[in-house]
């Protein structure tokens, strides 16, 4: 290669990956070293800036498949990209700031002792100084809703409010895409509808998997449906959710 052609080549792979799905799985499969097989040539895309709910029975593969998208797990046979960047052992560092995985539990991210220190954690770790540690924690806690927080002691909080502080330890990585396990499951009434606001409200590319089918109807205008380890379905929300037989087959309830 010439050195004349280097930035040529350069500015490609990077307008590529400016234009490259958010998320990209192509025949992905896993099973666990007990031999169980949790997904089975999973194949779909999202593009940037796209909400999408992920459903399915327990045991359907879909806390398998999440924790594939920030490289928890790796592809055992298949792919995964992110922004265009296939996930392997070299890249997992860069898909981890891109990409902010938040769990079911908020404790399983709530581990000290104030709201600050716990949101300030990630970026403290990659190095950032001070002051745009604190600016990131500001921003990252208005997002949610959460401002005036970064005091407080974690398990002194609501549920809804750990899970929102959770959601802004992720957040304050500057993530490009968000991947959330039951965001709403044990909120009550108010948290429910304060999560609904927040979801609608975020520009990043999301991943959510629920069993509120409700809240997929409210927030989510494309949903795939995953059943032992198979993408089943892949389509808009409002004619998934009208299909009686599909959601029947698959153990799944109209809203």
């Amino acid at each position: 290669m010439t050195t004349a052609s280097r930035p040529a080549t350069f500015e490609a792979a990077e307008e590529a990956r400016a234009t490259a799905p958010a998320l990209a799985v192509a025949g992905l499969s896993f099973a666990y070293p007990d031999g169980f097989v949790a997904l089975r040539d999973v194949t779909f895309s999202i593009a940037p800036g796209e909400k999408v709910a992920l459903i399915g029975p327990n045991g359907a593969g879909k806390s398998t498949l999440m924790l594939h998208l920030n490289g928890i797990h790796l592809p055992q046979q298949g792919t995964v990209m992110v922004n265009g960047i296939p996930i392997d052992r070299k890249s997992v560092g860069r898909v981890r700031a891109a990409v902010g995985l938040v769990f079911q539990d908020p404790d399983d991210q709530l581990f000290s002792p104030t709201v600050f220190d716990d949101v300030a954690f990630g970026p403290l770790h990659m190095g950032l100084p001070a002051e745009e540690i604190v600016e990131r924690v500001e921003r990252a806690l208005a997002a949610v809703g959460l401002s005036g927080f970064e005091g407080r002691q974690p398990h002194h909080m609501s549920l809804g409010q750990r899970k929102r502080a959770a959601l802004a330890t992720v957040l304050s990585m500057d993530p490009s895409v968000l991947v959330l396990d039951e965001p709403s499951a044990g909120l009550d009434p108010r948290g429910r509808r304060e999560l609904i606001r927040l979801l609608l409200d975020l520009p990043q590319t999301m991943l959510v998997s629920t069993h509120d089918m409700r809240l997929v109807a409210e927030v989510f205008p494309r949903t795939l449906i995953l059943d032992e380890g198979r993408v089943v379905a892949d389509g808009p929300t409002d004619q998934l959710l009208q299909d009686e037989e599909l959601l029947e087959a698959h153990g799944l309830e109209r809203p």
